[in-house]
Formats: structure tokens, C-alpha cells, sequence
């Protein structure tokens, strides 16, 4: 299953590498990928920072916020800096409870408070949850499922599935227990991406305009219990971005007519 997405994906990202990501530098790159993937990843639980903001926030810190702007959104996104700092630092670390606690930490640290007075950052639920239109299961039950989780997805990577997928099949059962009172959706797509950069693989940027279809595939786990799905979703939003990098790299590149 998902042998043409593979072979699709790993045709384009192995161009991309080459033309894109190598010829930047790594830090330039990671950057570049962190601005565009925090803006893009709070924007879909509802924050308004566009791109540009989220560089001038990035660049300049809380000393300069973006004109329209409010301050929980800054410091949301400036939590949201910290915890994707912490997961690219901290690649070689194990992928279990104590790495996703401390991401979601980081996350939520500066924001829960304030919408969830008494919750603690970091800890799990102590509620059962709801978001939008969906009424998850027993919180206890479900977070009791979380261990195992991320001890079959650490087998899976040993076993060499690939990258994209079990980041995907991840995401998606991690969506479903939904463990944490604030910053699901924020650590998911984090640590999602701690799986793809770990082995050596492009990050994964769910940008705005997807976030209906990205739903979409997550609802369909619930409904429909399949998460192929998703694993389409993910592979159909890295391959759908490369392409369109690399084609502005070759625009770019062409001579300007001034005259």
C-alpha cells in the first residue's frame, strides 16, 4: 500500500534535497521551514499571524509585535518557537511520554493558564475533551493508550516503514486520544515532524488552506476507522510543496528583463 505515493515522494524529495535544502545550508533551511511551519500551524487552531509576522516576531522578538495583533497570539506563537527549538535540538532523544510531555509543555507553557485556569502544561487531561464538533472517549482510557503508542511507532521505524507514513499513522492515532487538555494539534504536527526529521526526511507544513482536508482525514478515523486517508493527506501535502519550491527556485533563476 502507498507504493506509488513512496516512490513519487522519494523521486521529488531526493530533487529537493539537491536543489533546495542542501544549497541553503542547514541552519538557513531550518529557518526557513521553522517560520513558515509555526505560522501555518497555529494558524489553523485560529491564530492570525500570517507569515511575515511570524518573521518579524521570530526576528525581533516580543519587543516588536506585529501591528493588529493581540499579545496572546504573540506569545502563543512565541511558545510555539520554543517547542520547535527544542524538538530540532533534541533529534536523538527517545520518542516516548517524557519527549511529548515536555513538547507540549512548551507549547501550551505561557498560554493555558489563561484559557484553562488550574490546568498544568504539560500533564495530561484530567477532563474528558471535546473540540469542534467531535466528543472524545474516556480520558483515562484513552491516555492509557498513549504509552503504547509511541513504543509501536519507535517499532515501526525499526522495521523500516516508511518515514512519511508512520508519521502520519502517528499523528492520527495521537489526534484520536487527544490527551492533553490544550496544544494537541500544535504538539501532534510538532512531533510528527520530529519522526520525519529524525531520519533524515523534509519537514511536513500543513498550511492554512489545507486545514479543512487535513480535518477531513482526521474525522475519517473516527468515522471510518481507516487512516489511509491521512497517510494520502501527508504524502499529497509534502509532494504538492516540494513541487511548488522548486518550481519558484526555477522562476527565480530566470534572467530579468529590464528594458
Amino acid at each position: 500500500m502507498f507504493e506509488k505515493e513512496i516512490e513519487e515522494y522519494e523521486r521529488i524529495r531526493l530533487d529537493y534535497l539537491q536543489q533546495i535544502a542542501d544549497r541553503m545550508g542547514s541552519q538557513q533551511w531550518m529557518e526557513y521551514n521553522e517560520i513558515l511551519f509555526s505560522a501555518h500551524s497555529c494558524a489553523i487552531e485560529g491564530n492570525s499571524f500570517t507569515v511575515d509576522d511570524t518573521r518579524i516576531l521570530r526576528e525581533q522578538g516580543m519587543a516588536m509585535i506585529p501591528v493588529g495583533r493581540s499579545l496572546l497570539e504573540c506569545t502563543e506563537m512565541a511558545d510555539h518557537f520554543r517547542a520547535f527549538d527544542y524538538m530540532v535540538s533534541h533529534l536523538d532523544s527517545p520518542f516516548d511520554e517524557a519527549l511529548l510531555k515536555e513538547v507540549n509543555r512548551l507549547v501550551t507553557e505561557h498560554t493555558l493558564g489563561y484559557r484553562t485556569p488550574g490546568a498544568v502544561a504539560g500533564e495530561y487531561t484530567t477532563e474528558d475533551m471535546a473540540a469542534g464538533d467531535t466528543i472524545f472517549g474516556n480520558h483515562e482510557t484513552l491516555i492509557a493508550r498513549v504509552p503504547d503508542l509511541m513504543l509501536s511507532t519507535q517499532r515501526a521505524l525499526a522495521d523500516g516503514q516508511h518515514p512519511m507514513v508512520v508519521a502520519a499513522k502517528w499523528h492520527g492515532y495521537y489526534e484520536y486520544l487527544h490527551p492533553f487538555r490544550d496544544g494537541n494539534g500544535r504538539t501532534g504536527r510538532l512531533l510528527s515532524n520530529f519522526i520525519l526529521l529524525r531520519e533524515g526526511y523534509p519537514l511536513l507544513i500543513i498550511e492554512l488552506k489545507d486545514r479543512a482536508a487535513y480535518i477531513a482525514a482526521l474525522k475519517q478515523i473516527r468515522e471510518e476507522g481507516t487512516d489511509e486517508h491521512l497517510v494520502a493527506f501527508f504524502f499529497k501535502t509534502a509532494i504538492s510543496r516540494m513541487k511548488e519550491e522548486l518550481a519558484q527556485k526555477r522562476k527565480n533563476a530566470l534572467p530579468l528583463v529590464f528594458f
